[in-house]
């Protein structure tokens, strides 16, 4: 194969990891009532299986940018994903549910090593022209993933276990640790001195909000809940104030702050996170406690949007390359806004479910219009030494907007049903058909007033991408180099 032609396949070696990232996310929601069986606890310790993979995910991710940085985005997504691997098999012996939790935060740190290495390595092996063709890789697995993980968790549950959830990472893992060993260049890391102070603040400051942003529902937001999130706050301020006076070699170095449409498109990043985390969850309780399917149902009616992502990736990304970033993120969140209000004029009991296909594949339509623009955005103009931290910034703004979403929405559907109501929230892998019927009208006009927070999220993306600017396109010097070495192409 010519040498123009590698850098892609460097990039679908690195899909292999990322798509078990994207999958194992969604994956585990499936088996939470199993999970709630099997060892006899509590719901709320079963969420925990989740947030504890979210905190760790959280909290190590711009850490894992500048490791990238100082040894190479290779040897790191190596490092990453074994680590993934391995506690994916000990997630699947776990005994019990403290096991298990133990496992998933291993799990959550070896995906946020993994993670920043994708967008480091496409920023420093594709030529920014071809950005936009590396990110429709990137968005279609994306896509994929988030359509297999409640599909295959919900066959894997029902024929082999809840335990091959996450044993059947091991055989995938493995090879894509060959792949991956064979076909990623090894790119130079640079000598960094860690910013073992900024570490500490950042993890402590992410994990903290994060931590009272998961449990303040569970905790009627009680005053500790606030003292948590305001500490954490306090120690993202002074996390900030520490890199700009005291830090040799910052975690965020501030000169990403200079970058205009590096800013704005994490923010709409932040946004579109936001957007599809929320949205899911009013969408998932209406299929299953009001139209009465299960939970492999519902999962498999949300296909369209996933499809449509993956469907338009490769169109989208060939714009990305040719046209200003506006017009395309623009056209997406207005989209997100238009199929959002629809899917909450369909959500009434009498309307059959296919009646939310279309404005579910619209959603999916405007998620290959934004994801993909905003990342290739984000990241095109950076200089070779800032692509690490730029990625692993990109990736903490996705990642804390879908948990500040999740919290959000369900402090939201809470409020509009009253505790009394949304007591009988279920969504196990058995049809909804316990719901009782005088409760079905509150649920669904529940449900679809939930839509308007996400549905007011993407408005703001359309004001961010309205900002954004059709320069920055060339690289710092030492990136072009570094590009005329490795080359590039189209895939």
């Amino acid at each position: 194969m010519s040498q123009h032609r590698r850098p892609f396949r460097a990039l679908w070696a690195m899909m292999i990891g990322f798509f078990l990232i994207v999958a194992d996310s969604t994956v585990v929601a499936v088996a939470n009532p199993a999970l709630k069986h099997d060892f006899g606890v509590e719901y709320h310790s079963v969420i925990w299986v989740t947030s504890a993979y979210l905190l760790a995910f959280a909290a190590f991710l711009l850490i894992g940018g500048r490791l990238g940085d100082r040894f190479g985005p290779k040897h790191i997504y190596l490092f990453g994903l074994a680590t993934f691997t391995a506690a994916s098999v000990w997630c699947g012996l776990s005994t019990s549910v403290g096991t298990l939790i133990c496992a998933r935060v291993v799990q959550g740190m070896g995906a946020a090593l993994l993670t920043p290495q994708i967008l480091t390595s496409i920023t420093r092996t594709f030529p920014p022209q071809r950005h936009g063709a590396a990110m429709s890789v990137w968005g279609a697995t994306a896509g994929v993933g988030m359509l297999a993980g409640p599909v295959l968790g919900g066959v894997l549950l029902g024929t082999a276990g809840w335990r091959w959830i996450f044993l059947i990472n091991l055989p995938i893992g493995v090879v894509g640790l060959a792949l991956a060993a064979w076909l990623i260049p090894a790119l130079p890391g640079r000598r960094l001195r860690f910013d073992i102070v900024g570490v500490v603040l950042s993890g402590a400051g992410i994990c903290l909000i994060v931590l009272g942003v998961q449990e303040g529902q569970h905790h009627d937001w009680s005053v500790p809940i606030w003292a948590t999130i305001i500490t954490g706050i306090t120690c993202i301020a002074v996390f900030f104030g520490w890199q700009t006076k005291h830090s040799r070699e910052p975690l965020i170095p501030s000169r990403l702050g200079s970058y205009r449409n590096f800013v704005l498109s994490n923010a709409g990043i932040a946004l579109v996170s936001f957007v599809f985390a929320a949205f899911a969850i009013p969408l998932m309780i209406f299929l299953q406690e009001v139209a009465g399917l299960t939970a492999l149902r519902a999962a498999l009616l949300m296909a369209p949007t996933a499809i449509a992502t993956v469907v338009l990736a490769p169109v989208v990304g060939r714009l990305v390359d040719r046209a200003h970033p506006r017009p395309l993120v623009v056209f997406g969140f207005t989209l997100l806004v238009v199929a959002l209000l629809w899917l909450a004029v369909e959500m009434e009991p009498d309307h059959p479910v296919w009646r939310l296909a279309l404005p579910m594949t619209l959603v999916g339509v405007a998620g290959a219009f934004t994801w993909e623009p905003l990342s290739a955005t984000a990241t095109r103009a950076l200089p070779e030494d800032l692509a690490g931290a730029g990625s692993a910034v990109c990736n903490t703004a996705r990642h804390v907007g879908g948990v500040l979403s999740s919290a959000g929405i369900a402090a939201l559907i809470t409020i509009l049903l009253g505790d009394e109501h949304a007591e009988h929230i279920h969504l196990d892998d058995e049809a909804g058909a316990a719901l009782p019927e005088p409760l079905e009208d509150l649920f669904a006009d529940a449900m679809a007033q939930s839509m308007l927070l996400p549905a007011c999220a993407a408005a703001l993306g359309i004001v961010a991408a309205m900002f954004l600017s059709g320069g920055e396109q060339k690289p710092a010097p030492a990136a072009a180099v570094a590009l005329s070495r490795l080359g590039g192409g189209t895939p």
